[in-house]
């Protein structure tokens, strides 16, 4: 066995996987190779919440403009922690992006990152019960084409990505608006039902193809640990 395959082995004692920095092995390097081609130059981030894909797009090397979104206040005030150094990552004021503009509930979950306006399912909390809902708040909803931000204004080239916890149709009728904008789309995409009403991958693969999208790749996500069952995954789409 090579001294590479013994570290391999070794991390994965401790459950830990050792891959290349490429696009064929690595989220990271594939992720940023697919910006750069497509001549990205603003990163929507919708559904933020402490800012982890922020931070993840920097360690990747992307170094243009981020613009986040986060409804939950305290998942905003960690958010404005997390960008406070960085000029090119623009937070807005806490907000849900949606269809219609009006004020809804969200339900906070106990690991944060699963909120949703959406009821969970036991399909989501009986695989990961630390999601289950500990409390609601009221937040402002906007749609995202009405909104008059000045980085999104002087953007030609977006890239949007969507983590809303089965609320992502929602978002990506709100943003028709400025889809001619948009060169990229990033979104979860349930395999089955997490969330009452949310629309499957299918739905959602389906009405890209209808506006011109078309899917470049799969980011593996939210998985059963007790089956195996992949729950959720990232689709990446861009303009055809």
């Amino acid at each position: 066995m090579s001294v590479k395959s013994r570290i391999r082995s070794f991390a994965k004692k401790f459950g830990v996987e050792i891959a290349r920095y490429n696009p064929a092995q690595s989220i990271e390097a594939r992720i940023f190779t697919q910006l750069e081609y497509n001549k990205v130059d603003c990163v929507l981030d919708v559904g933020a919440n402490d800012g982890g894909y922020g931070k993840f797009l920097r360690s990747a090397g992307y170094t243009g403009d981020i613009v986040s979104f986060e409804p939950q206040a305290h998942a905003h005030a960690k958010l404005l922690r997390a960008s406070h150094s960085d000029s090119a990552w623009k937070i807005a004021p806490a907000m849900a992006l949606g269809e219609v503009e009006t004020e809804l509930e969200i339900n906070v979950a106990g690991d944060s990152f699963s909120s949703s306006i959406l009821t969970m399912l036991p399909s989501h909390f009986e695989s990961s019960p630390s999601s289950k809902y500990i409390g609601k708040e009221i937040v402002k909803v906007h749609r995202l084409d009405s909104l008059d931000e000045p980085v999104m204004r002087a953007a030609q080239r977006i890239y949007l990505k969507i983590d809303t916890q089965g609320y992502e149709m929602p978002v990506l009728l709100g943003a028709k608006g400025i889809i001619d904008k948009v060169v990229g789309i990033q979104l979860e995409m349930s395999t089955v039902a997490l969330y009452e009403g949310q629309e499957l991958f299918q739905e959602l693969q389906t009405w890209l193809d209808g506006v011109g999208f078309e899917m470049w790749g799969i980011d593996p996500g939210f998985v059963n640990k007790a089956t195996g069952r992949m729950l959720q995954f990232d689709g990446i789409f861009y303009r055809k």
